[in-house]
């Protein structure tokens, strides 16, 4: 095979669970062997595509695929100025079909080409989201009862847009317009209204109901279930060092995005003020800015968004280096990681001896169709299927049925501001 050649790269959009998702299929000489890749970057997709199709793909025509390594790297540079999240979201998708080719040429998964399985499968957290505590509580039973060990808990904040809502309206209904303002004392301010989608945010009644929601759920659910909690980097560092404070008697797995990536340092004080154990990093897009996160064992857990940085080259690098601190990982795997991009996911925790926990979004029915082969979760651990490459493909008849819907502002990312109009930055 050494004669293999990349002939075609192709960028494929779906949506077949209300999630848009980004796959590159490389093409090689072989018509037998191509690989998938997820490059899934939902708020901006078809910026990715136009990285792919329009640059990446003549760079990469006639290279072999088994060079990895160099491709990864001559491609990395090849535009002088890098990294962010376009560029290297259309890399994700390239290294990742390029170690599937890698797999199939091999006839091993690809677990088994970067040194074999260190474990048998992956423990995985799902998301338990409620509109009050008891509903969050329910949701935890409801999961403990499908075998699951670790669950993510949020709670909706009355009023206030937070994780899992915009501004206090229910989990289903669409965002629609400017919403009724309140105050940061839970009552509404009659007649107000703010022309922003997402709704208002004020850290203090989020605080407190997160904390709250907590000793409900220790109280009535018990201390056997493993608990984890994101804040989406939206609190002012000094109440985001006494909200872990806080936390750390409720015996957290880990506690999310405490801060953003502008305001690593605060990592320093928080380190030195509480157990609790924090996780990091899926708003990074250059592999270099977690280093210091990693050496100066700021975190416990490693959350980067594999295809925000690049691949699976970088995240095996990134993964070696924080077995040396003993930093696990905790690869990002929400909904617009598509099963593709859990399957590379996969490969990774299954691999390394610093694994500590991998994101789960429960796949629809359509999204299981257009790819088959999509990983199998079952009492709480996310199973390979021992196939070679990734073990995955795409049925690309299947994918044409369900296209891209139309979204207000293009599908951005909600605005979240303060009761005073000013943005709050995730």
């Amino acid at each position: 095979m050494s004669n293999l050649s990349i002939t075609d790269v192709r960028v494929i959009f779906t949506e077949p669970d209300d999630i848009r998702l980004v796959i590159v299929k490389v093409e090689t000489s072989d018509p037998e062997i191509y690989g998938v890749g997820c490059a899934t970057f939902t708020q901006r997709p078809t910026t990715v595509a136009v990285a792919v199709n329009d640059y990446l793909r003549p760079f990469l025509i006639g290279r072999n695929p088994a060079d990895i390594e160099d491709i990864w790297q001559s491609s990395y540079v090849s535009s002088y100025w890098r990294n962010g999240p376009v560029l290297n979201n259309a890399l994700s998708g390239i290294d990742q079909a390029l170690w599937d080719i890698k797999g199939k040429m091999a006839g091993m998964p690809v677990y088994e080409l970067i040194g074999g399985k260190a474990r048998t499968a992956a423990a995985v957290y799902v998301h338990a989201n409620g509109r009050d505590s008891k509903e969050v509580e329910e949701r935890v039973r409801e999961f403990i009862e499908e075998g699951y060990h670790h669950i993510r808990v949020q709670v909706l904040t009355p009023g206030y847009a937070t994780y899992s809502n915009r501004g206090g309206e229910s989990f289903d209904s669409p965002n629609s317009g400017p919403k009724i303002g309140t105050n940061w004392l839970y009552e509404p301010l009659p007649g107000a209204l703010h022309a922003h989608p997402g709704g208002i945010f004020e850290p203090g009644p989020y605080m407190r109901s997160v904390i709250s929601l907590f000793e409900h759920i220790r109280s009535t659910v018990g201390w056997d279930v493993e608990l984890l909690h994101d804040v989406h980097e939206r609190l002012p560092p000094i109440q985001g060092v006494g909200f872990a404070k806080e936390l750390e008697q409720y015996k957290l797995f880990f506690l999310e995005d405490l801060f953003s990536p502008e305001d690593n340092d605060y990592f320093r004080i928080v380190r030195k003020q509480t157990s609790t154990p924090l996780a990091m990093g899926e708003l990074y897009n250059n592999p270099h800015e977690i280093i210091p996160m990693i050496k100066d064992r700021l975190i416990d857990f490693l959350r980067i968004h594999i295809s925000q940085v690049g691949g699976l080259t970088p995240a095996r690098k990134l993964a070696a280096l924080s077995e040396m601190f003993n930093v696990r990982t905790a690869w990002h795997g929400p909904g617009d990681t598509s099963p593709v991009g859990h399957a590379a996911n996969l490969m990774l925790d299954l691999n390394c001896i610093n694994f500590g926990i991998q994101e789960y979004s429960i796949f629809g029915d359509n999204t299981r169709e257009v790819f088959p082969g999509a990983p199998e979760v079952r009492d709480g651990y996310m199973w390979p299927n021992g196939k070679p490459g990734l073990g995955i493909d795409i049925d690309e008849s299947l994918a044409k049925r369900f296209p891209f819907k139309d979204r207000a502002y293009g599908g951005s990312w909600d605005t979240i501001r303060r009761a005073d109009g000013s943005v709050v930055r995730p």
